[in-house]
């Protein structure tokens, strides 16, 4: 595949234009430079767990610690997570700040954190051989890796080495996982067959990012390991299991998806016979997307089509009553956030719930009062977040582009004209996802010709037929 990068790409101006600042009120950043655990006197000592962390290379805000052991009858889980609510405090001004903030905001030139690096990326990050305060996720699990016993509370913990994902993948081929994780992908394979079970609908789809080259920029496609799954599969049992003991208790904050219109399966079904796919009457829509050949063209246009069957997310908070819709379908299950609190405003006030239950105690005032507001927060949050990323992405498009309209394209269709919208084609060799004028058949490789690479706009448009002149 040819390899093409650009220069003096500006992400700067798409801070300007979404109002994003990594700057804190200065009162926030002295709150965060003289933070003190408030929780101290409570936390026991579990620094002889020797957990480890499993996150991208360059990540210094390291939310979660896992340790998971094979046992006679299946597996204990030690998960280890950021206690971030010991450390700010309620009504303070850096409390204030993170919940304008809502989370993280990544672009390819560096983050904007939720909270001062000081702190997410120093003082409350689980960084290696260093002691820190977090709320210990232990879960027990059967041979099948079901849960059997859930409790949360707080503890003094050191993770004693840190993996990325290629690294762990490697080390599995290899037979060498550290002993922390060497039950992993045993465990990892059990959750995934669970989520088939569950009727989970989990899209692989490829995750344009764009990466430094030199001194310009270039778009890649996100290479996903089985040890990124497996991992994966962590945080979501620990969020499945924080939405029980909300549910049980009757108060706390769930992630949800609506289940996808009969009309969008009916849709999706159309397309795979379209195709020339298998799909049986019987087989549920999650089965048959994971049993699909990956990296193939006819994959990456059902997995595309298939984001509209997830439509809808959002976030429910309750006290009291719970919510008719508790379920999250692309997940399966009621589902909650608690695992990256550094990263996202929701898991420290989920977190906090879930302890207050296991210890017995009432759920402080303060999560109580905040509570009502987190949905609306976070669902704005959400929305900035993939406005952001789709900016970066699209300038980093039109800008490696630009210049090269009347070019010619191998591409796949992802999407045909529906009368909606326009047809979608994805061009490897730039690694750029782009619309299409024209009427190109779905699901077909085709050539394309580049008609126009805006950067201004940050629009990129090809056209089909190839020789048509645009």
């Amino acid at each position: 595949m040819t390899r093409i990068s650009a220069r003096g790409i500006d992400f700067g101006a798409i801070r300007t234009d979404f109002s994003l600042t990594a700057d804190f009120p200065p009162r926030a950043i002295v709150e965060a430079e003289s933070a003190v655990d408030r929780y101290a006197a409570e936390r026991a000592d579990r620094t002889d767990l020797a957990l480890v962390t499993i996150d991208p290379p360059t990540s210094m805000d390291l939310d979660q610690a896992v340790h998971l052991e094979r046992t006679p009858t299946g597996f204990v889980l030690h998960y280890a997570i950021a206690d971030v609510a010991a450390v700010v405090v309620p009504g303070g001004d850096l409390d204030a700040e993170v919940r304008r903030r809502g989370q993280t905001f990544y672009l390819p030139d560096g983050s904007l954190p939720l909270h001062p690096r000081v702190m997410s990326e120093g003082a409350a990050s689980l960084l290696p051989d260093l002691v820190r305060p977090a709320a210990l996720w232990r879960i027990e699990l059967d041979e099948r890796a079901e849960p059997v016993s859930v409790e949360v509370s707080r503890a003094l913990v050191r993770s004693v080495a840190r993996f990325d994902y290629a690294g762990v993948q490697a080390d599995s081929e290899s037979g060498s996982l550290h002993p922390s994780i060497a039950a992993l992908p045993e465990f990892g394979k059990l959750r995934l067959a669970s989520a088939i079970d569950r009727g989970a609908i989990e899209l692989k789809l490829p995750e344009q990012e764009v990466v430094g080259d030199g001194d310009g920029w270039r778009l890649e496609l996100q290479p996903r390991t089985d040890a990124d799954d497996w991992n994966a599969e962590v945080s979501l049992l620990t969020g499945m299991c924080a939405a029980k003991l909300m549910i049980d208790a009757g108060i706390g904050l769930l992630r949800t998806l609506p289940a996808p219109a009969p009309g969008a399966v009916a849709a999706l079904r159309r397309a795979a016979s379209a195709l020339g796919m298998d799909w049986p009457t019987q087989v549920p829509v999650g089965e048959f997307l994971a049993g699909l050949e990956p990296n193939t063209p006819a994959t990456l246009v059902m997995m595309t089509e298939a984001t509209s069957l997830l439509r809808g997310a959002g976030y429910a908070a309750f006290d009291g009553e719970v919510p008719e819709l508790v379920t999250h379908s692309g997940i399966g299950a009621p589902y909650a956030h608690v695992t990256a609190p550094l990263r996202r405003l929701s898991d420290r006030f989920s977190t906090e719930v879930c302890l207050a239950i296991c210890a017995g105690t009432p759920v402080p005032q303060w999560v109580r009062d905040a509570l009502p507001s987190l949905s609306d927060l976070m669902r704005g949050s959400d929305t900035l977040a993939n406005k952001v990323d789709r900016a970066c992405v699209d300038l980093t498009e039109a800008t490696l582009l630009a210049g090269r309209e009347g070019e010619v394209f191998d591409a796949v269709v992802l999407r045909g004209v529906d009368g909606k919208r326009e047809a979608e084609v994805f061009a490897p060799q730039a690694t750029v996802i782009g619309k299409c004028l024209g009427d190109p058949p779905e699901g077909e490789a085709v050539s394309v010709r580049l008609v126009q690479a805006d950067v201004t706009a940050r629009t990129v448009k090809f056209g089909y037929p190839a020789t048509a002149s645009g």
